[in-house]
């Protein structure tokens, strides 16, 4: 990295906040395949857009048709991905926008790993709970079925196992709770924060 230097920007970030009235932050969905992460993720998105919050879903399915297509599902090339997405959640954190990242993530020691990119507030892990056994059951891309069946062979839950999160900032759990409950109850996690409370707050919009 001798070639290297980072470049600083002449907008700081505390800049930007002051500007949007409120920091960038990254909220990290974790659970099983079939959990309800995507899902939660984008309508959580829905919620903060219409607040006046600039968020940005970084799904799991979605950055593997770009930034990580050269990936496979490898321990090591699982452990890149989420290193990836951690530094490109970094970036727009820094931008001041809110990072909404839906990613499997079954390692502990992986999640650590992203966290520790984060200054201290910047990264929390949301644990989306759900049951293997209602994740099958509802199975909305079939891959559990392919698992089942051999032809996925290391699929986290079947063939792999799942961390499941020790500490995480916020559980959720959408076998319990329906997509409206899940969404309020992370409303509910930020405003405690004082994270949603910015320049519409300021106007008594909220």
């Amino acid at each position: 990295m001798g070639q290297v230097t980072w470049q600083s920007s002449g907008v700081a970030r505390a800049e930007r906040e002051r500007r949007s009235g409120y920091p960038g932050r990254v909220l990290w969905f974790t659970g099983l395949p079939g959990s309800g992460k995507s899902t939660l993720a984008f309508s959580l998105e829905r919620e903060l857009h219409a607040r006046g919050i600039v968020c940005y879903v970084l799904d799991g399915d979605n950055v593997r048709h770009g930034l990580c297509r050269d990936l496979g599902f490898s321990e090591a090339d699982r452990r890149e991905n989420l290193r990836r997405v951690g530094e490109v959640s970094k970036l727009f954190v820094d931008a001041g926008i809110v990072v909404l990242a839906a990613l499997v993530s079954p390692s502990g020691e992986d999640r650590q790993m992203v966290r520790d990119l984060f200054e201290e507030g910047d990264f929390a892990e949301i644990y989306v709970r759900c049951s293997l056994e209602e994740c099958e059951r509802r199975d909305p891309k079939g891959l559990y079925k392919k698992a089942r069946s051999g032809q996925i062979p290391s699929f986290t839950g079947i063939g792999a196992p799942y961390d499941v999160p020790e500490r995480p900032e916020l559980t959720i759990d959408t076998q319990l709770e329906s997509a409206d409950e899940s969404v309020a109850a992370l409303i509910e996690y930020l405003e405690a924060r004082g994270e949603l409370l910015g320049r519409l707050a300021e106007a008594g919009r909220l």
